[in-house]
């Protein structure tokens, strides 16, 4: 294929920026891809590229993290099941200021850069509406310099890729992780243990805990959300399920051996497949063990970063949780991370040892949500106020504490 002909158009790059990226980029090319131009294909310049953006950015996001512990702010947890983040190259060379140059260089180099760009892979974590209201809420904090975070589950497939086949539509597995992602950093010393299953005992103490329960590890993968122009970069942090299962060498020999190593799997199917977008899967067991999953890993992190306000610091600094809504709010993306809300009243009752009083005052104060539909059944109600609800409903009243259904779009925000 020809090399393009015309000269950049997306802005005068400064000679010296231009020569910084062709540098990196030789750099990266050899270094970290590990091959040269003889063998190298489009996604390895696509890979090598996307070293050289990560570059100008990772300085940034470690200054933006240190920025957050200093001041100690207050945060914004945006938990949510559906990212639908797409591409990252071009928007965060677009936010970095650095288009132009990375743009100007490649065509010094002979490339391509917008071939470049349609080999990076779609992170599809979601099925519409809900999954890019979140990204892009996540762009507009950053870009707004607000301390936020958001939560969700690294899915080892997203939403289908499509097909064409006989003029017809078939779907394929989005296997958008089979190259790597080379924006994703991975936590492990941050992995948290999410229980399941089991039973509650009374304590000598009074009180009660969680007893013989399985065991799923999340493992935390950071992704950098630059903000546009602004040097601020926060963080999205995607959970990937782990199996803990340790072997006993005594059952080496034996088929319990084989069967252990296979059984690993079914702990780490939790974050293996995004959901579609349809009713029938509500109910499923499955899907109900991925949103407790992302809630139980999610206010871990939650907790653990408010009782330690040192940057890299996990010794515990503060330990008065009236204190919590002044600096953590949480955000629901619509009843999916529901769960969220029992289990913050869980871990501060029985992990942290306050009365419910106490506990629901901060998870009132601390958790908020977004609705997505005007349908009754979309606004979480209690089942024994179903009739209640849909009278008051038909003459306009409202139930005390219940948002108006009227009037109510997508991104509607009630506290």
């Amino acid at each position: 294929k020809e090399k393009r002909k015309q000269i950049s158009v997306r802005g005068i790059a400064q000679v010296e920026n231009v020569a910084n990226v062709k540098k990196s980029f030789n750099r990266h090319l050899h270094y970290t891809i590990i091959k040269d131009r003889h063998v190298s294909t489009q996604r390895d310049y696509y890979f090598t590229l996307a070293n050289v953006v990560k570059d100008h950015l990772v300085s940034r996001w470690i200054r933006t993290q240190q920025h957050y512990y200093e001041t100690d702010p207050k945060r914004v947890y945006y938990l949510s099941l559906e990212f639908y983040m797409g591409r990252s190259l071009t928007n965060t060379m677009i936010n970095l200021g650095i288009q132009g140059a990375c743009d100007e260089a490649m065509y010094q180099l002979g490339l391509d850069i917008e071939e470049m760009e349609e080999m990076e892979a779609d992170a599809g974590l979601g099925n519409g509406g809900l999954g890019r209201l979140a990204a892009c809420f996540l762009d507009s904090m950053a870009t707004l310099a607000m301390p936020s975070y958001g939560y969700g589950i690294r899915y080892e497939y997203g939403i289908f890729k499509q097909q064409i086949q006989n003029f017809e539509q078939c779907e394929e597995p989005d296997d958008w992780l089979r190259y790597g992602n080379p924006w994703e950093k991975a936590r492990p010393e941050y992995t948290v243990p999410v229980h399941f299953y089991g039973n509650v005992v009374y304590t000598a103490e009074g009180g009660r805990k969680w007893v013989n329960t399985e065991v799923v590890l999340a493992m935390p993968y950071d992704n950098p959300i630059p903000g546009y122009g602004n040097n601020v970069c926060n963080t999205l942090r995607l959970w990937s399920a782990k199996s803990p299962l340790s072997f006993n060498l005594k059952v080496f020999n034996t088929g319990d051996y084989i069967q252990s190593v296979l059984d690993r799997n079914i702990a780490e199917n939790i974050s293996r497949v995004l959901y579609p977008n349809d009713n029938m899967f509500e109910g499923k067991e499955l899907r109900l063990k991925q949103e407790y999953f992302l809630c139980a890993a999610t206010l871990n992190d939650v907790v653990r970063r408010f009782k330690a306000s040192k940057f890299g610091s996990r010794e515990v600094s503060r330990t008065n949780f009236d204190l919590m809504p002044e600096k953590v709010a949480i955000q629901l993306n619509d009843t999916h991370p529901a769960m969220a809300i029992p289990e913050l009243m869980r871990i501060l009752m029985d992990e942290e040892h306050l009365a419910w009083d106490q506990a629901w005052k901060v998870t009132t104060e601390c958790c908020a949500y977004t609705n997505h539909t005007i349908l009754p059944d979309g606004l979480g109600e209690v089942a024994s106020h179903h009739a209640a609800g849909a009278s008051a409903q038909t003459s306009g009243d409202h139930l005390p504490h219940q948002p108006s259904p009227h009037g109510a779009g997508q991104g509607q925000v009630w506290r």
